[in-house]
């Protein structure tokens, strides 16, 4: 189910903020003329320095230029020393995600734009369904073999991460679940980008109800970006019924829960939408039917 987007996610934890770290105490060595204050040791790659020491007679004397060094006769004077090199700054390895709509369009060159090749293309996909339509088992077997590394990301998955204190809507919809769903779908979101980021493809399943897309695709899109390829399973009634009616825990749905959300997700057609009606196709011919749809919305992405 879909619900309203919560607060954005507060900013990362930034490394590297301790305290400062001060020089030691200044140690002294004993000199002619008393004891001189011993500089304390610079970073490793930068020459010291140590003043000569400074002769009883001399310590009032007014300071005075150096005479020039006369370099000896067929010699040429020494030059200035170089600069000290300035070390690179340190890396973490840390990956900076780009503000905004991190997903863009996918583009596809003229030459390829009749016949894109989604199998070897970075891609953010959403899997998008009733209960039952096969969503999970279709994005685990798209995602495990696809020539590319891609991730599949469950909303159900995720939102069933919070053991203690799940909040299943089985048992009644209040704010506690509605807040678990926008915690996940956020979740969801923010994982697809780090996967993207780093080159990694990613497919994402939700119950995405059309006659609610701003908190629906709209979520999404703020979550993801503008390049995520929507994709509708819809297979009949009875084979969703067929299909929920094997499974168990929370999981599991009511016929008459299963019949509403199906009901609801019929409003896809006409939406513009690529759909797929799986009922008489396996998990296999369902993946490469996706490829087929994909190559199409690369081509010619939707407008939603």
């Amino acid at each position: 189910m879909q619900h309203a987007v919560g607060s954005p996610l507060p900013p990362p934890h930034q490394p590297g903020h301790g305290p400062a770290v001060g020089w030691s105490p200044a140690a002294h060595r004993p000199g002619p003329g008393g004891s001189a204050p011993v500089p304390p040791p610079a970073a490793p790659g930068y020459p010291v320095q140590v003043p000569p020491p400074v002769a009883p007679h001399q310590a009032s004397a007014p300071h005075q230029a150096p005479a020039p060094q006369q370099a000896p006769a067929g010699q040429q004077a020494p030059g200035p020393h170089p600069a000290a090199p300035v070390p690179p700054p340190e890396t973490t390895g840390h990956v900076t995600l780009p503000p905004g709509g991190p997903v863009a369009v996918p583009s596809v060159p003229p030459a390829a734009a009749s016949a894109p090749d989604p199998t070897t293309t970075t891609l953010a996909v959403l899997l998008i369904g009733p209960a039952g339509a096969g969503k999970t088992s279709v994005a685990k077997y798209w995602a495990g073999h696809r020539r590319v590394p891609t991730a599949h990301i469950s909303l159900d998955d995720v939102r069933e991460w919070v053991r203690s204190g799940f909040a299943d809507p089985q048992t009644g919809w209040n704010e506690h679940s509605e807040a678990q769903y926008r915690l996940a779908r956020r979740t969801c979101g923010f994982s697809a980008r780090n996967f993207l980021a780093n080159g990694i493809s990613c497919i994402l399943d939700d119950a995405v109800f059309p006659d609610r897309p701003v908190v629906g695709l709209g979520g999404w899109k703020r979550h993801v970006g503008p390049g995520l390829l929507p994709v509708v399973l819809l297979p009949g009634l009875d084979v969703v019924l067929e299909r929920n009616a094997e499974r168990s825990g929370n999981r599991r749905l009511t016929d008459e829960e299963v019949a509403r959300i199906h009901g609801r997700m019929a409003g896809w057609y006409g939406s513009g939408l690529p759909i797929i009606d799986n009922s008489q196709l396996d998990v296999p011919e369902t993946a490469r039917v996706l490829d087929e749809v994909l190559a199409r919305s690369m081509a010619s992405p939707p407008n939603w």
